[in-house]
């Protein structure tokens, strides 16, 4: 089989492996049928990684289910599925707890994508192996276009665990996204659908901003000193700059999510912070415990994923098309 592998900045070339085989009767293989980026593939392919290249790169897809071991019941082969970023059992301890990005079956950081914790391939892959594929696979409902949702594996779940246990904690809550990419208006989308009383959408991309409005937010260039006052705030951009301020928009008790990957350090607003009592959290994401609530809001909610995506392609034109400026591309082949 081929997997596209990240060979150095802007260069990604297919390369032959060998084509995966079930190790043990708990396993799948699947055939990615529809993939895409993910905000941070974006920032490796640019050069702005920490990962020493070449390495099988992609994490988000939806799938086909191609073969299956004996004991697997949740999928079946020819079933359509989500297939989450991280490795995990579903029966440690941690991932009984809902900590399925920090199982501890697997090592430190096992992802799909990375070759962190160990190497898993990458979903730009004509086959890949679920380890666990009763914990980890979820069948895509159907209604869904896997177009729309292939992102559902990470950022479009992500975007819901950063909003919607907010807005259903204060409901009516007011939001500021500060972004760069998908998730910010994954976020947009998610929080006016789920009532929030105030969407404010920071980002100098223009065409970003045009988005963010068809989903009922405002949009600035930046930030500016005035707008204060929410009960929520998100990050996605990697700017620590930008994270602070954030930080400093909020109510006293307020929160802030920070989603984007902080490949540098920077000094944040530590004293303010203090004197507000906010609360942050930078964390990958245990996308495999809220990715049913993630989809069903896709399936039944006022929302439209499908206007993230930024254009479809064929799956022979990933190692040309991903070496150039995307904001969300899908690419799609059919998977009998």
């Amino acid at each position: 089989m081929r997997e596209l592998t990240y060979v150095a900045r802007r260069t990604l070339e297919w390369r032959e492996a060998p084509d995966p085989r079930l190790e043990s009767d708990q396993q799948a293989i699947v055939a990615p049928v529809a993939a895409t980026t993910c905000d941070v593939d974006s920032m490796i392919i640019a050069g702005h990684g920490f990962i020493e290249p070449p390495f099988p790169i992609g994490h988000e897809c939806v799938a086909r289910v191609v073969e299956t071991g004996d004991s697997v019941t949740a999928v079946r082969p020819g079933d359509l599925v989500v297939v989450p970023w991280a490795i995990n059992c579903g029966t440690c301890d941690r991932c009984r707890a809902g900590l399925t990005a920090h199982c501890t079956a697997v090592p430190h950081m096992a992802m799909y994508g990375a070759p962190l914790g160990g190497n898993w391939g990458g979903l730009f892959a004509d086959l890949v192996r679920v380890p666990w594929a009763d914990a980890m696979l979820v069948p895509l409902p159907a209604g869904l276009d896997p177009v729309a949702m292939a992102s559902a594996g990470d950022n479009w779940s992500l975007a819901w665990r950063l909003v919607a246990p907010h807005l259903k904690r204060v409901p009516g809550a007011r939001v500021v996204v500060i972004a760069r990419g998908s998730i910010g208006l994954y976020v947009c989308d998610i929080a006016r659908a789920l009532g929030a009383s105030d969407v404010l959408y920071i980002d100098p991309e223009r065409e970003h901003r045009n988005l963010a409005e068809g989903f009922g937010a405002r949009t600035a260039e930046e930030l500016m000193p005035d707008e204060k006052g929410f009960d929520l705030a998100v990050e996605a951009t990697g700017r620590v700059d930008e994270l602070g301020e954030a930080l400093e928009s909020l109510v006293p008790e307020g929160f802030c999510e920070s989603a984007g990957n902080h490949f540098r350090p920077g000094e944040l607003p530590l004293l303010d912070m203090y004197l507000t009592g906010v609360t942050m959290r930078i964390a990958r994401d245990n996308v495999r415990v809220h990715l049913p609530d993630a989809l069903d809001l896709a399936l039944h909610g006022d929302v439209d994923p499908g206007r993230v995506v930024s254009g479809v392609y064929d799956w022979e034109r990933l190692p040309e098309v991903l070496t150039e400026r995307h904001r969300k591309p899908v690419f799609v082949r059919e998977v009998d």
